[in-house]
């Protein structure tokens, strides 16, 4: 009896395991996903049809893109495009591609300013969140019960006893280290925090695989924060096996925080099912520096693969150089053809990068990449002053771009980003100077991977085998 129950079993799983061959070779973006797949799946089906559970889609289900669907809110992009129209050129700036990738127009009347590592950033939010008189939105991938964790928990709870209606979320993944205890504190505060994921209940476990990256403040609609900082010690550089920790956040005003909120809108309805549009205040108002910006968002819910061709349209925009900032370099095919085909133009490619690992992985993986690029004539730079998490992009006078979307196909795949795009040459100006900054402390890599101890050699291209997932 067992063994015949043992024979139905292998039967059904093998069943199963073509069938999520055949499902991976119709959805597989490439025909090397799809191959790598089916041989998975055909000789490990025990392990591999698990796996493809979890890790085998290819669009996030359910998340709804109100930027898209919402009639309401497409009528108040259009007025917002009609009430702030873009000062620069739009050809010369690839408006058009970045507005239809972003499902939303670029506006002037905004400013942008810098956020240089921790202290800095996290002075700048909790200042803003203590002059809060309406509403405070909350986002981040990661939040700990450190230090910062605990300042961010007391200042929310402080805001919120002042009458102040304060939400907050954050990813299962990023901070699955969070303990209830802190989560608690803050509902029993009235402040509604809350896991991004969990409440869509057991379905939601095999999109475990996405996840959102975003890292937002806002506060009463006038004042917004995006970049690359998580709430925990390491980002304030407080972290004695990371050292000095470089990250760039930016403070936005003007018509782009409405954007920024929408985004937060789009996330909580998804969390909660609650729509937050009658809610909050959409006057952002206009910044007198009346700068071009947009608010440029990405996930796995968009109909095209919105992170590689952000990437990709501001590479072929080019004229001059492109300095990019990234803690990860594991780019997707059409990327790393670009920037190939930028530097054989005599363009200025640079690509800063951390000299340590937060993810060894991801680490290894890059230096698979480097040498036809280097050959081709792209540098890359190599942060040694401790970690860099920034992300940052950089085109000719034009484009300026601070947010949360690395380099990697996990960023423009799997995880839901954003990023703000400045157009006006006052912001790339400011990071410029900033990058130059970085370069200084950093040092030009000029050993091929047969010049890197045996543990890269060997690493190195292994590690790129899992490329979609890093």
């Amino acid at each position: 009896m067992f063994t015949l129950i043992s024979v139905i079993f292998v039967i059904c799983l093998e069943a199963v395991a073509i069938y999520f061959a055949y499902h991976a070779v119709v959805n597989s973006r490439t025909p090397q996903g799809s191959v790598a797949w089916v041989v998975f799946l055909i000789a490990v089906p025990y392990l591999a049809v698990l796996s493809y559970l979890f890790l085998g889609h290819k669009r996030f289900k359910g998340y709804v893109v109100a930027r898209q669907k919402s009639v309401r809110v497409l009528d108040g992009l259009a007025n917002a495009k009609r009430e702030n129209p873009p000062n620069e050129n739009r050809h010369e700036r690839a408006y058009d591609v970045f507005e239809a990738l972003a499902a939303a127009p670029v506006l002037s009347g905004n400013a942008i300013e810098l956020l240089i590592d921790g202290q800095e950033t996290f002075e700048a939010i909790f200042s803003a969140i203590e002059q809060a008189q309406s509403y405070v939105l909350v986002q981040f991938y990661i939040m700990r019960d450190d230090t910062l964790g605990r300042a961010l928990r007391d200042i929310l709870i402080r805001t919120a006893a002042r009458g102040v209606n304060v939400r907050a979320l954050y990813d299962s993944v990023g901070s699955s280290r969070l303990p209830n205890r802190y989560v608690r504190e803050l509902t029993d505060a009235n402040v509604r925090i809350l896991d991004s994921n969990a409440l869509r209940g057991p379905t939601n476990r095999l999109q475990v695989n996405f996840r959102n990256h975003r890292k937002s403040v806002i506060v009463d609609g006038t004042i917004g924060f995006v970049g690359g900082h998580n709430v925990g010690d390491e980002y304030m550089g407080h972290d004695k096996d990371i050292g000095h920790w470089r990250d760039t956040h930016c403070l936005m005003r003007g018509p782009i925080v409405s954007q920024s909120q929408l985004i937060f809108c789009e996330d909580w309805h998804w969390a909660t099912e609650e729509t937050l549009l009658n809610d909050l205040n959409w006057q952002s108002g206009r910044a007198p520096e009346n700068r071009d910006a947009l608010l440029m968002a990405s996930g796995p819910a968009d109909e095209m693969e919105t992170g590689n061709l952000y990437f990709c349209t501001a590479i072929n925009a080019a004229k001059e150089r492109i300095w990019i900032a990234s803690p990860y370099f594991v780019p997707d095919a059409d990327i790393y053809t670009a920037l190939k085909v930028a530097a054989l133009k005599g363009l200025d490619v640079r690509i800063l990068m951390p000299e340590s690992a937060d993810h060894w992985a991801t680490y290894l993986a890059a230096f698979d990449y480097f040498d036809e690029l280097r050959q081709a004539g792209v540098q890359f730079w190599r942060y040694d002053r401790g970690f860099m998490h920034q992300k940052v992009l950089l085109i000719d006078g034009i484009i300026a771009s601070i947010g949360t979307l690395n380099l990697d196909a996990r960023s423009c795949r799997l995880n839901f980003e954003a990023t703000v795009m400045a157009f006006d040459s006052e912001t790339v100006q400011d990071v410029a100077t900033m990058l130059k900054a970085d370069f200084a402390q950093s040092y030009l890599l000029e050993e091929d991977l047969s010049e890197q101890p045996l543990w890269v050699r060997l690493g190195a291209p292994c590690a790129r085998l899992f490329q979609p997932l890093l």
